[in-house]
């Protein structure tokens, strides 16, 4: 097939959200004639329940090939394949029945996209649902009308982990962290130690891998050697902790992130086919976000 990003065929009003795909041997495969995909904007952390589900297929189905992607590394839902005359009664359909809007492609702002949060996790230092759905509609002509040189996307972690892969995969990566001290518990570190409870929180449960080691399995491994056992006490010289989570999820009822709270951003994360990922470079240590997020719109613009 043949395919673009954008202006081949789309719908009214938009000029992004359809990819356009057109079969070269029409005459010989007319079912797949046109197989336009279409690319719809995923809720925030992607919540779903099983009606909204069986919707959205029933839906691609009746107007489409029935082919669904659930989130590729766009973050979109991705309707894979359809005739351009079903393209509006589609959008209709979502706007109108399912109060969901198409994603972005072409040279534009894609779609948004953040892990799940304060939602469901407890390290996250942002409210990542609350930033991804603020930004979406700010800017939502940047989003469905291209104007760019080149594509442009955000992502949102709510800490280092880096559920979302923002450093590697957006253009301007938001993750979430603190500037005060790590939060120690001391009585959990000694039970830790002394096998009460299971490092990982329990995800190596099974393996024979012996009694849990602190110096070798935390302390040592340390990017920075900003720990020690001090007299039977877990010690971390904060000002060279560079928040790679490690610790925090090796023993996550010991430690945890601090309060005061902020956000990362990172710029330029690529990854082109030719020469291999390219990480985001650190460009704002640290910044307050908090709604309505004018400073951080002020950065960005």
């Amino acid at each position: 097939t043949h395919w673009k990003h954008g202006g081949i065929v789309g719908v009214f009003g938009y000029g992004g959200g359809v990819i356009g795909r057109y079969a070269d041997l029409q005459d010989q495969f007319p079912s797949v004639a046109h197989f336009h995909t279409m690319r719809v904007n995923q809720p925030s952390s992607k919540f779903y329940n099983s009606d909204y589900l069986r919707s959205l297929c029933d839906l691609w189905e009746y107007r489409g090939s029935g082919l669904v992607n659930m989130h590729g590394s766009t973050g979109d839902i991705i309707f894979l394949g359809t005739f351009t005359e079903q393209l509006e009664p589609v959008f209709y359909e979502l706007g109108h029945v399912l109060q969901q809007d198409l994603g972005g492609s072409g040279s534009n702002l894609r779609s948004p996209s953040c892990c799940l949060g304060k939602a469901r996790c407890e390290w996250s230092c942002i409210d990542t649902q609350a930033m991804c759905y603020e930004l979406t509609h700010y800017y939502q002509d940047e989003l469905h009308r291209p104007a760019f040189p080149y594509k442009f996307k955000f992502k949102f972690d709510g800490c280092p982990n880096c559920c979302v892969a923002s450093i590697a995969r957006a253009d301007m990566s938001f993750i979430g962290t603190w500037k005060d001290d790590i939060r120690i518990d001391q009585d959990a570190v000694k039970a830790y130690i002394g096998g009460e409870i299971e490092p990982n929180a329990g995800a190596h449960k099974g393996r024979d891998w012996g009694k849990f080691d602190i110096q070798k399995e935390v302390i040592n491994l340390c990017p920075t050697g900003c720990m020690q056992m001090e007299d039977g006490k877990l010690v971390i010289d904060n000002k060279e902790c560079t928040r790679c989570m490690h610790c925090i999820n090796v023993m996550p009822r010991a430690l945890r992130p601090g309060t005061d709270t902020g956000v990362t951003i990172l710029f330029g994360a690529k990854a082109p086919i030719l020469e291999g990922a390219q990480m985001s470079m650190l460009t704002v240590p640290f910044m307050k976000c908090e709604p309505p997020y004018e400073n951080i719109k002020d950065l960005i613009e």
